[in-house]
């Protein structure tokens, strides 16, 4: 029988997680251990038959920071498969979940794709995905625990899990010193008012108190008001689940404390049309004071943008200071397959090795993301990279359920609010607006049966996936 996942298996990993912490010192690491960068090759893996042709297939993923180590993954599969396939990764940078739309309507989609907790809903209801029940192993079931609607929809497995994601504020430890500020904020007044002081304190040297990814605004607020709305009680996505209805005037405070940040002075200059990688550049630099993002921080902090500071993650503040909501543990799906790909057993035999134990470990150990197999969590070892203690999955880490996934006509949310905050328009009107159309969004869905929302008058998003 499948596992179940959730707050569950959250529970799991925190049990192996705080003694991995607490062994930590006593443990070798994958370099004392003479383990290489490189990943080792599956036991079952020969030399390919190089007179035999090719079988191509494509992968494409959003994930940047973890890009390098699986282009080395990638290209070990290549040089070691005996079936002569050959994948060629492709990392879309910018406007991901579009370009996935366009690719299928041109019928130029990849054979094997990344998809998210935010999307993997979706592409079923178009079709874009195969299910992979007969293809997994009696093994694969036993090991890989499933989420109700994050990667089993509707009885059928779309993808398994990797990793998942906790959400943080990062913070510059030098710059709040050098300010005078004494702990991370808590609350949405604090945050305002140590970004000011940092950017007092920081100006002259370009150092400034905050920033967000806003060249799009969906990744800066999705990782960022999202989880601040959550840990205040509201959902993250501008759904109630007790009403089964949109709201979205649970993210009033938090708008108006980025636009305040924005009218401080207090952001770095040039946000607007900041990516996050160039972002994550300038705080490694020193010059931003904090900013909110997932767990895959200290592997970029560590790989990709050396850190030439001290610096530290902290819970995300909200609204009031007082918590009254869980904060999202995101994760429960990595890959999946194209339905529509003329070269099904091939995709699958790449997905199967990519879900091989040593490779999860080796993302684990490298601190791309914390693992949310059991079976890999008890066996890795805790990531050795500054900042990571600061991510680690707590009591208050649990998973949402899923708001439903509407098409709204006009605006989405995000661009909605990022105008705002560039003193474009009345939130309160902005607000009543989203309403109206994500709840007509909502209907029209509903009725034609792409999606279901029924009201939960006791949910409470302090305990969630208790019984």
């Amino acid at each position: 029988m499948y596992k179940k996942i959730g707050t569950v298996v959250l529970s799991v990993f925190l049990a192996v997680a705080l003694a991995a912490c607490g062994s930590a010192n006593n443990k070798q690491t994958g370099a004392e251990s003479g383990a290489s960068n490189k990943p080792a090759e599956s036991d079952a893996a020969s030399a390919p038959a190089d007179k035999e042709k090719k079988t191509k297939i494509v992968y494409w993923t959003g994930d940047r920071h973890d890009m390098d180590y699986i282009k080395e993954v990638v290209q070990a599969f290549n040089e070691s498969n005996p079936d002569n396939i050959e994948v060629e990764m492709v990392v879309k940078t910018d406007d991901y979940n579009q370009a996935i739309d366009l690719a299928f309507a041109s019928g130029q989609a990849p054979d094997v794709l990344r998809v998210k907790e935010n999307t993997i809903q979706p592409y079923v209801t178009k079709g874009y995905l195969a299910p992979i029940d007969d293809l997994m192993t009696a093994q694969m079931k036993q090991q890989f625990p499933l989420i109700q609607d994050f990667n089993q929809i509707d009885g059928k497995v779309y993808s398994l899990p990797n990793y998942g994601s906790t959400l943080r504020l990062v913070y510059n430890k030098e710059l709040f010193e050098k300010a005078g500020i004494a702990a991370p904020p808590k609350s949405l007044t604090e945050m305002v008012d140590a970004a000011k002081k940092i950017t007092a304190v920081g100006k002259a040297d370009g150092a400034y108190g905050f920033a967000l990814n806003f060249k799009s605004p969906e990744s800066a607020l999705g990782r960022s008001a999202r989880v601040i709305a959550e840990v205040s009680g509201f959902g993250g996505f501008g759904y109630d689940f007790k009403t089964a209805r949109f709201d979205f005037s649970g993210f009033k405070d938090i708008i108006g404390a980025y636009k305040q940040m924005y009218d401080d002075g207090s952001t770095l200059p040039g946000m607007e049309s900041l990516d996050i990688d160039p972002l994550r550049a300038q705080f490694a630099e020193g010059k931003i004071g904090m900013y909110i993002s997932f767990s895959s921080e200290p592997g970029v902090y560590k790989n990709q943008f050396p850190a030439k500071i001290d610096w530290a993650a902290a819970p995300v503040p909200t609204i009031d200071g007082t918590i009254k909501g869980a904060s999202s543990f995101l994760g429960g799906q990595w890959l999946a397959i194209n339905s529509s790909s003329k070269n099904q057993e091939a995709a699958w035999k790449f997905m199967a090795y990519m879900y091989a134990d040593h490779i999860l470990k080796a993302y684990h150990e490298k601190g791309f993301g914390i693992s949310m197999v059991p079976s890999v969590a008890a066996v890795a070892s805790k990531p050795d990279i500054n900042g990571i203690e600061g991510f680690l999955p707590t009591e208050n880490d649990r998973t949402w359920p899923l708001a439903p996934t509407v098409t709204v006509e006009g605006i989405k949310h995000s661009d909605a609010f990022f105008k705002y905050m560039l003193g474009e328009g009345d939130l309160d009107a902005i607000i009543k607006d989203l309403n109206i159309r994500y709840n007509a969004a909502l209907d029209k869905a509903i009725a034609s049966g792409e999606a279901k929302a029924e009201p939960n008058p006791n949910f409470d998003p302090m305990k969630l996936g208790e019984k």
